[in-house]
Order: C-alpha cells, then sequence, then structure tokens
C-alpha cells in the first residue's frame, strides 16, 4: 500500500473523530479536524489545499475553541448560575458519556441543576439554571457542528478548484 494512502486514510479518521467531537466533551471536536485537514493537505503535498485555505480554516478552529468555552458561560451566565451549576453541568456532560445519547443530553441540565441545589437555591431557581445551562451548551454544539460542515466545505472546495 502507498504510504501516501495511509496518510489520507489517518486524515479522514481524523476528521470523523473530530467531528463527533463537536458533541463529545472528552474530545478536542474542530482542532482534530484541522488536524485531519492539515495531514490531507501535507500528504497531498499542499498541491490541492495551500496555505490560504489552512489559514482560513485554522481561524475556524481558534473560534470553534472559543464558541467552546463561551457557549455554556453564556448562558449559565443569562439565568444567574453559579459557579458550582457551570461545574455540574459540565461534570454532567462528562457522566453523560456513559449513558449514550439520552445521557449526553440530559446530562448537562442534571449537572447544572445539582450544582445550584448544593449552591442552595430552590427548585425553581435551580431548574431554571439548569435549563440555562444546557441551552448554553447545545447551542454551542450546533454553532460547532455548523463550523464543521463550513470547514469541510471550504476543504472540499479547495482540493477540487
Amino acid at each position: 500500500m502507498d504510504l501516501q494512502v495511509v496518510w489520507y486514510v489517518l486524515a479522514g479518521i481524523l476528521i470523523l473523530v473530530g467531528i463527533a467531537g463537536t458533541v463529545l466533551p472528552a474530545l478536542p471536536g474542530l482542532p482534530l479536524v484541522f488536524a485531519g485537514m492539515l495531514l490531507a493537505a501535507w500528504a497531498g503535498d499542499f498541491q490541492q489545499v495551500g496555505w490560504l485555505p489552512l489559514v482560513a480554516l485554522g481561524l475556524l478552529t481558534a473560534l470553534s475553541v472559543v464558541i467552546d468555552f463561551l457557549a455554556t458561560a453564556v448562558g449559565a451566565k443569562r439565568v444567574g448560575a453559579s459557579r458550582l451549576a457551570v461545574a455540574g453541568a459540565m461534570l454532567g456532560t462528562f457522566a453523560g458519556l456513559f449513558f449514550g445519547p439520552i445521557g449526553l443530553f440530559t446530562g448537562p441540565f442534571l449537572g447544572a441543576l445539582a450544582g445550584e441545589l448544593i449552591h442552595g437555591r430552590q427548585v425553581g431557581k435551580a431548574t431554571k439554571v439548569g435549563f440555562g445551562t444546557w441551552l448554553g451548551i447545545v447551542m454551542g454544539v450546533v454553532l460547532k457542528l455548523g463550523l464543521a460542515f463550513a470547514m469541510l466545505g471550504l476543504f472540499a472546495l479547495a482540493w477540487f478548484l
């Protein structure tokens, strides 16, 4: 097998794992997508994809990291979440990994709710904070998925044009 094919297969795996990482919190989603694209460009001696598209892809990757940090914080702040709620949402997200899609969907909410209850908030306020924090995480995932597909489109355009 040609070594270049091995590099392309590895690049494809990195991209697929990166796309999964936009939903799974344990994986650095778009940085892995970018690494896969950079590897594919390198494997092709940068003939199909040059430096300009790679810079644009790098900037989109940096934007995704900012979105990752801000989405939860903005959702939490809008509803007056405590630090325990944000920490609970993160822990709930990781715990949700073990319960499949339902866990990924409900884990952040339950974690934020638990954090607020530990903080001493009433159930009604804690539920509102849990929902706001969860909504921030969901919006972050949606934005990162949009960026992932924009990156794929940009890479495909650069590759084929």
